[in-house]
């Protein structure tokens, strides 16, 4: 099977992932809304382990300080831009009313900031380090379910059923498999690009963990335990799996 296609697959599996994070509020209703900033944290830790290890480390091994440092700020500035230019409307999915717009708000959010992350698997994939795509692939999924739930929270807050639920979540990742590929063909075919290219989808990457999940996580900083134990277990699983697989 040509790699490209198995790339857009693992791709597609890593979008299908953020689906299962729809699926623990189908049980748990409004009480899932508690879990939020311990799931933020998660997604936090496994984020930041895989820029750092994935991503930025390789790219410092690869490339010159300065194809780094510019990686590093061309994708904080890009995230920077997508975020001011975010305009949610007040419906989402026909529906309207506080708990839709919040609804619109994080699937826009979401799935801005979706497409660093397909641009870092197809980089790490396009890479001749063993074990770097598999690595990177793996880290976004399981960061990819707690998005899923954090997606999946205001529409059943707002009412949405939970086939729409599901589906949403997977939307917010459609970008992946799009980013995945195009940085795949871009280093493929200008293997000088692959060092920017990982700092680039770090710069993205830690800009979102610093700009929007941390924050979400610690907004009520009286429960600060949640998120801490979050981000520690999201960052102990990905260092073993980095040990595991010798990236």
């Amino acid at each position: 099977m040509p790699d490209l296609l198995i790339l857009f697959l693992a791709a597609c599996g890593t979008a299908l992932a953020t689906g299962l994070g729809a699926i623990p509020v189908w049980f748990l209703g409004h009480r899932a809304a508690a879990l939020t900033p311990f799931l933020l944290g998660i997604a936090a830790g496994v984020m930041g382990i895989a820029s750092i290890f994935g991503l930025l480390i390789p790219a410092a091994e690869e490339g010159s300080v300065w194809e780094v440092l510019g990686g590093l700020f061309v994708g904080g500035v890009l995230l920077g831009v997508a975020r001011r230019r975010l305009r949610p409307e007040a419906a989402f999915m026909g529906r309207r009313g506080p708990g839709a717009r919040t609804s619109a708000l994080v699937f826009a959010v979401l799935f801005v900031h979706s497409l660093p992350e397909g641009l870092a698997v197809g980089t790490a994939y396009a890479s001749d380090r063993a074990g770097l795509g598999l690595f990177v692939i793996v880290a976004i999924a399981i960061q990819n379910v707690p998005e899923g739930t954090s997606v999946a929270i205001p529409m059943e807050v707002a009412g949405f059923g939970r086939a729409r639920q599901f589906w949403a979540a997977v939307g917010t990742s459609a970008p992946q498999p799009v980013g995945a590929v195009a940085a795949y063909l871009a280093v493929e075919q200008v293997s000088a690009l692959l060092p920017f290219s990982f700092a680039f989808a770090a710069g993205a990457m830690l800009s979102l963990i610093a700009a929007e999940m941390l924050p979400q996580a610690y907004a009520d900083r009286r429960r600060w335990l949640g998120p801490s134990v979050g981000l520690a277990a999201g960052a102990t699983v990905m260092l073993l799996l980095d040990l595991a697989l010798g990236v």
